[in-house]
């Protein structure tokens, strides 16, 4: 049976299209919906990330109240019953947080509490006690015991607490008694409702979990599961301290999107390595993927359609710019930076490529800006450095940089002394010109490529490539250079402000399992600086 050329020409230009719109469809949906899944996934792995620093702040915040609490010197006289429980029933009063606060003598006996609760009893045997003996103690989440039936509880949930204590030294440096306190589990609920709540308004089951590192327990997430055991990979990996997220199937047999992160301590707060794991069904998380891939479908089709009626009119003239068009795409297939090419003279062509050619050129900037709001998420908004997110990244690939050479990470440690008088004198305002000429004078001290990031308020952390034997000299040239940038007067509006700065050092090679410790020892040798006269340089050095 022989047909009409156009005939002919029409059906090949029909399955070119439906093939070319097929190719179109399927790329462009995959690759958009491998993206928007990715940005769902890092949303709730940065969502775990934020309620894990919350988490580690705000325990940080008491471990260290707890600490400089029991330094006072009311403390230091046992007898001084009367006036102890004055302190720590106004302690309770201004803490809320604090469910209990009591004062245990040398012998473990309670001899003022808050509210008068256990006064008398003996707590040798009890945590709280043995365990800060010597130094701070923080313990896991727990039941109450002894305060189960004596302390108020409307909600008819069994208390929890997590206990935090301090050792209590009189002058000569005697041991004379415990500051011994129960924080109440309810904040963390707060914490995970301040986090959560905004985004349970868009986002429907939406779950979070916090787990202990204790046989994996979970703390705080839905009530049928408090308690029990959650051994799954996502609570694996991140008690490997990794944040991230995967898509798991959970012990009842659903697939869920699972974002993690690890508490794993906060400055010179330990950490109890509590996991914070947040989840949501697969098919509720990615349903806007799958609307992503319907809509492209959708419009594959149509486009199909419209090209067919269109290639029955002007089979005779589209032919060859089509097969060009075609062309140029297998280019864009292959990676190759072409555009597409704009036909004239027939509108419908010239249309069509017109339009193929914004489409890429649209996939392109949406590309472009991802990366942009990337860069803006690990800069600090005042400054311009990088913040603690870009520090994670970067300490990554300059980890993996020096792993198997002789080269090891010099950190700089830097807090300013005097910036906190600037902010009470002359207002936030000038506050925050000062750190921004601060972080422009540290980074002019340094080369382009060395690292300079704000951790904090007025705290910056400076990152070096050096090694063991060049490490100690390195720190002190980087380090006087930046005290002697920073003690020069700054000129902010119309006032003049002299401030200086303190610097801990700390030297990380491949020989030390962690570079956070090496950081965290840093902090401390700042202390050190900042104890023995402020306005100097101190390098930890290992035991």
């Amino acid at each position: 049976m022989s047909i009409t050329l156009r005939t002919y020409f029409v059906v090949i230009f029909s399955i070119f299209t439906v093939g070319l719109t097929t190719f179109l469809s399927f790329t462009i949906s995959r690759e958009s919906g491998e993206e928007v899944k990715q940005q769902i996934g890092e949303r709730l792995a940065n969502d775990s990330y934020q309620i894990a620093d919350k988490l580690d702040q705000f325990m940080w915040s008491r471990f260290g109240e707890i600490t400089v609490l029991s330094k006072l010197e009311v403390f230091q006289d046992a007898n001084s019953t009367e006036s102890i429980r004055t302190l720590i029933n106004e302690l309770k009063t201004n803490f809320p947080a604090f469910s209990w606060i009591g004062f245990l003598d040398a012998k473990g006996t309670v001899k003022a509490s808050t509210d008068q609760i256990l006064e008398g009893e003996d707590l040798t045997k009890r945590p709280v006690y043995y365990e800060a003996l010597t130094e701070t103690f923080i313990g896991d989440v727990h039941e109450a015991v002894l305060l189960a039936d004596l302390l108020p509880n409307e909600s008819g949930e069994p208390l929890k607490f997590v206990d935090i204590s301090a050792p209590i030294f009189n002058p000569n440096g005697d041991f004379v008694g415990v500051l011994a306190t129960h924080l109440s589990w309810e904040w963390a609920k707060q914490v995970k409702e301040s986090v959560v709540r905004p985004l349970q308004q868009q986002d429907n089951q939406l779950e979070v979990f916090i787990v202990s590192k204790r046989e994996n327990t979970v703390l705080l997430g839905p009530e049928e599961l408090i308690g029990k055991p959650l051994n799954i990979q996502a609570v694996e990996n991140a008690q490997k301290n990794e944040n991230n997220w995967s898509i798991e199937k959970w012990p009842d047999g659903k697939y869920y999107v699972t974002g993690y992160a690890l508490a794993d301590g906060f400055l010179n707060y330990p950490g109890l390595d509590w996991t914070v794991i947040m989840r949501q069904p697969e098919a509720i998380a990615f349903y806007s993927v799958l609307e992503l891939k319907q809509t492209i479908l959708s419009l594959g089709f149509l486009s199909t359609v419209l090209f067919a009626v269109m290639g029955w009119f002007l089979a005779g003239y589209i032919s060859n710019p089509l097969k060009q068009i075609a062309f140029t795409a297998d280019r864009l297939k292959k990676g190759e930076k072409v555009e597409i090419p704009i036909k004239k003279g027939i509108r419908d062509i010239e249309i069509l490529s017109t339009s193929l050619k914004h489409l890429i050129e649209t996939l392109g900037k949406t590309e472009s800006d991802l990366g942009k709001m990337e860069e803006i998420a690990h800069q600090d908004k005042l400054t311009g450095l990088p913040n603690r997110l870009a520090l994670d990244l970067f300490m990554e690939e300059a980890a993996s940089y020096v792993k198997g050479t002789n080269q090891g990470l010099l950190f700089l440690y830097l807090d300013l002394d005097g910036f906190k008088t600037v902010n009470d004198t002359l207002g936030h305002h000038h506050g925050d010109l000062l750190l921004k000429e601060v972080a422009t004078r540290i980074k002019r001290s340094l080369r382009s490529h060395e690292f300079v990031c704000r951790l904090s308020g007025d705290e910056f952390l400076i990152v070096l490539k050096s090694s063991a034997e060049n490490g100690q000299m390195d720190g002190e040239i980087i380090g006087n250079r930046v005290i002697e940038a920073i003690q020069e007067p700054f000129k902010i509006e119309t006032d003049t402000v002299t401030i200086s700065c303190s610097i801990g050092a700390s030297l990380w090679t491949n020989h030390d399992l962690d570079p956070y410790t090496s950081i965290r020892n840093a902090d401390k040798a700042l202390y050190t600086s900042k104890e023995s006269g402020k306005n100097k340089l101190t390098f930890h050095h290992k035991d």
